[in-house]
């Protein structure tokens, strides 16, 4: 009988540091605290990191996908094809358009979006396509971006999941039009909340960069500065979705730090690996042959387990994990289970038989930077006790 340790340990939890604390108190002390050189000395950075040319840094990921879908023009009557096997944000903001988000079912192999089945589901209304780095695994780029450049339409990759993912040797951020990152507490680094675009193409970055606080033309801490000019133009109707100097403060040092993060998910992951994989009923995380385990920066723990085979449904085992003061969850309920996405497109049960099959056994272990060995280990203990039993 395993002990019950006397903490809980949650799913995932940020880990910020003194440079990150100091630098915000920095930031509250010089009196300017909304977008002005700290949100811009980010995107800087993260735009090094990733090697793109331009990175605009905003409020969230949802915004990012929102604006960079906006500034490509997509809109009333258009199509854009995604995964049903994500967050209802990626769906969500090609609805908020106007267009119509149309599902693509994934492939066992990554958990991500099937190349072979989008082209099926093009129209001459598609404008776009959002692949998902689902868990931090890359999509099959390659594919989607030939594809994308036959059929002469855009590509917005979901990165939520993927800042410091490499595919065929390139970084996440650099292989289609625009790629949004997510800052959540629980993501791979974070502002507390936040996200980014990174593209190449210096026209659609300016777009964003208007759009994202309300189609002025001027950034605020230039207009309000010494130099600065009271008078400004609206060239669009934009929206209010900058990020602040006080997220963009810890967001400096925390992309600093990323690659250490990552080193420590992946060392965790590989030893949760080690103590599952040799279970009948449960299969780990898949990593697809094109990717090295250095090239997946490892979001989320996604354990694969047969529960009929167990004699146990998932809620009971996850609450058991809970009575063990151990955090769970689910990542994600597909997007067609949702009773908004029924209701709006029809969508039903059966649509999507293998991203279905990957949902029905899915449970999200904890898997972050502040973890030990030991904790992982408590996990792995727990959980195989819980289904042995």
């Amino acid at each position: 009988m395993i002990a019950k340790r006397a903490d809980f340990l949650p799913l995932a939890v940020a880990m910020i540091g003194d440079e990150e604390k100091e630098e915000v108190l920095k930031c509250l002390d010089s009196g300017w605290v909304t977008t002005g050189k700290r949100a811009h000395t980010f995107e800087q950075r993260i735009a090094e990191y990733v090697g793109a040319k331009h990175a605009v840094a905003l409020a969230s990921c949802t915004h990012a996908l929102h604006l960079s879908l906006a500034a490509l023009g997509v809109g009333p009557g258009d199509e854009v094809i995604t995964t049903p096997f994500t967050f209802a944000a990626t769906a969500n903001t090609v609805v908020h358009t106007g267009a119509r988000p149309v599902l693509v079912d994934i492939e066992e192999e990554s958990y991500t979006i099937d190349p072979g089945k989008i082209e099926e589901k093009i129209t001459p209304k598609t404008r776009a396509i959002v692949p998902v780095h689902y868990a931090g695994h890359p999509a099959r780029m390659d594919e989607i971006l030939e594809i994308a450049r036959r059929r002469n339409l855009f590509v917005i990759e979901d990165a939520a999941h993927a800042l410091g993912s490499s595919y065929r040797g390139r970084k996440i951020g650099v292989l289609s039009h625009a790629t949004c990152f997510s800052f959540y507490p629980t993501k791979n680094m974070t502002t507390v909340e936040g996200g980014a675009v990174s593209t190449d193409d210096a026209d659609l970055a300016g777009r964003i960069r208007v759009l994202s606080l309300h189609g002025i033309d001027k950034d605020a801490w230039k207009r309000y500065s010494a130099e600065g000019s009271w008078r400004y133009d609206v060239s669009a109707a934009g929206f209010k979705c900058n990020m602040t100097d006080v997220e963009a403060s810890i967001g400096m040092h925390q992309i600093l730090k990323l690659d250490r993060f990552l080193e420590i998910r992946r060392t965790l992951a590989l030893l949760y690996d080690g103590r599952f994989q040799s279970l009948e009923g449960v299969r780990v995380p898949p990593v697809s042959p094109m990717v090295r385990q250095t090239d997946y920066a490892r979001h989320i723990y996604p354990l694969w387990i047969d529960f009929r085979k167990f004699g146990i449904d998932r809620s009971a085992f996850i609450d058991q994990l809970k009575e063990m003061n151990i955090g769970a969850s689910v990542h994600f309920i597909p997007l067609h289970l949702h009773s908004y996405y029924q209701k709006t497109f029809g969508l039903r049960r059966g649509d999507f038989p293998i991203c279905e099959k990957v949902y029905d056994g899915i449970v999200s272990l904890p898997l972050f930077p502040a973890m030990t060995a030991a904790d992982a280990n408590y996990v792995a203990d727990v959980a195989l006790e819980i289904l042995k039993s």
